[in-house]
């Protein structure tokens, strides 16, 4: 039967490949190096089996937590700042949605009022993005 360091070196060696092909934010990774800090600790010092796993599940939460302090994800930022102006293609009825032409692209969009419909060839404000759909407000009721 395999010692327990063997098997810490393992699935040390594991982890660490799992982050290699599947990225998880670097998780798979500290938990891989946590192992091998328990494969060490297994020959000086840690003799039960469950202690070492207390030790490696420690480790590893702590190891990831701090992790987050130093790694900073980076932000989504909106592709659409607020009230850009595009103009409407086709009529926006109510409730569906129509085009606008907004940045020389033919976008689908609907109203930010489900209860309002724009008539072609009027300026909207692109008020956010859904996806692929603009969600847009008509400026004459925004200059009202």
């Amino acid at each position: 039967m395999p010692s327990t360091t063997l098997i810490w070196l393992l699935a040390g060696a594991g982890l660490c490949l799992i982050e290699l092909f599947l990225p998880t934010a670097f998780v798979a990774l500290l938990m891989g190096i946590s192992a091998f800090v328990v494969a060490f600790l297994s020959q000086a010092i840690l003799g039960k089996v469950w202690l070492q796993v207390v030790v490696w599940l420690l480790l590893s939460t702590l190891l990831v937590v701090l992790s987050r302090r130093f790694v900073t994800l980076p932000q989504r930022r909106a592709k659409i700042q607020h009230a850009i102006i595009a103009e409407t293609l086709t009529e926006i009825p109510v409730g569906k949605p129509g085009r606008v032409l907004y940045e020389g692209n033919s976008w689908r969009a609907r109203c930010d009022d489900e209860k309002l419909s724009i008539p072609p060839n009027q300026r909207v404000y692109v008020t956010r993005r859904e996806g692929t759909t603009l969600i847009v407000m008509p400026e004459n009721l925004l200059h009202s």
